[in-house]
């Protein structure tokens, strides 16, 4: 439900559905994440909510594991071109499932244009 809400930006929304399933799964990094979230939305919006998410999944690489795909979306969605394109290759490096929603994930619409994307499309071997 969080990805449908994000694409309609009702992001009220996606940061409740977060919080719920952080609840629900017991998961501390869900939780952490989430809480993130709330925190960020409260005191910077959207983007705010975004920087705070980000930050939270770049400490949590740092001492374990998180989605390099995941990281590029936030960053993407933050208007980080750069950024999202560093966290998309290591997605490829480490073989991250998302990239199989590459051709589809509405998160990564702002670098469509781009032709890395199209490149990182074929190295993948998605259709084009």
């Amino acid at each position: 439900m969080a990805q449908a809400y994000w694409g309609k930006g009702l992001y009220s929304k996606v940061i409740n559905e977060f919080l719920v399933y952080s609840r629900l799964s017991g998961d501390q990094k869900a939780s952490d994440f989430a809480s993130a979230l709330e925190e960020g939305y409260r005191s910077g919006g959207w983007k705010g909510a975004l920087r705070k998410a980000l930050e939270i999944r770049l400490a949590q690489r740092r001492s374990g594991y998180s989605s390099p795909y995941e990281i590029a979306t936030l960053c993407a969605n933050l208007g980080d071109k750069e950024e999202a394109f560093k966290w998309l290759d290591a997605a490829y490096q480490e073989h991250d499932l998302g990239l199989l929603s590459l051709n589809t994930d509405f998160l990564l619409d702002s670098l469509r244009a781009d032709p890395r994307m199209s490149k990182l499309v074929r190295k993948v071997g998605l259709p084009q």
